[in-house]
């Protein structure tokens, strides 16, 4: 009985994250911020939430593919947009345990990168002018920006947020 227990809850916490995801993504576009070149999804801000529950690697990814559905790059983004989450969602999992004074320093490099090159990259190669290298950093740049500013300026916080409550709740 415990393990379907854990089965079950692992399952809600990674079909709540991508209910989530999904919805401040669609907030976030209801700004036009949420799709192109120019992004600042306030949902990767829960691209941290890999250094609190494995449940997060699926769900982040989930959420990102409903998300993705309304973007203007259609099944490219879907696929390749999802990927880079996913990818970024594994290494941070990987990475939970680096830290300075409590702090997962390395969890926002996972998202920024991948993102900067993957959905850099889509972007570029459908782009109206056709694929070019400037087109390329230009595009990586932009999305690799805005992914900084969202995982170090609302992603950090979550996760110091969550440790506090994770920590009271050990102690009763």
């Amino acid at each position: 009985m415990r393990r379907n227990s854990q089965h079950l809850k692992y399952l809600v916490q990674g079909a709540m994250i991508a209910a989530i995801y999904t919805v401040l993504t669609l907030l976030a576009a209801t700004a036009n911020l949420a799709y192109g070149p120019v992004q600042f999804r306030f949902s990767e801000a829960l691209t941290l939430l890999p250094v609190f529950t494995p449940a997060a690697v699926p769900g982040l990814a989930v959420g990102c593919l409903l998300s993705n559905i309304w973007s203007g790059y259609g099944a490219a983004d879907m696929v390749f947009g999802t990927l880079a989450t996913l990818l970024a969602a594994m290494v941070t999992r990987r990475l939970r345990n680096v830290r300075i004074k409590k702090v997962p320093f390395l969890a926002p490099l996972p998202p920024v990168l991948f993102n900067a090159v993957i959905v850099g990259l889509e972007i570029a190669v459908l782009s109206t002018q056709g694929f070019s290298w400037a087109g390329f950093w230009s595009a990586a740049l932009s999305v690799g920006a805005g992914e900084l500013v969202i995982c170090c300026f609302l992603g950090l916080p979550l996760v110091a947020a969550l440790q506090k409550v994770e920590e009271k709740r050990k102690i009763f």
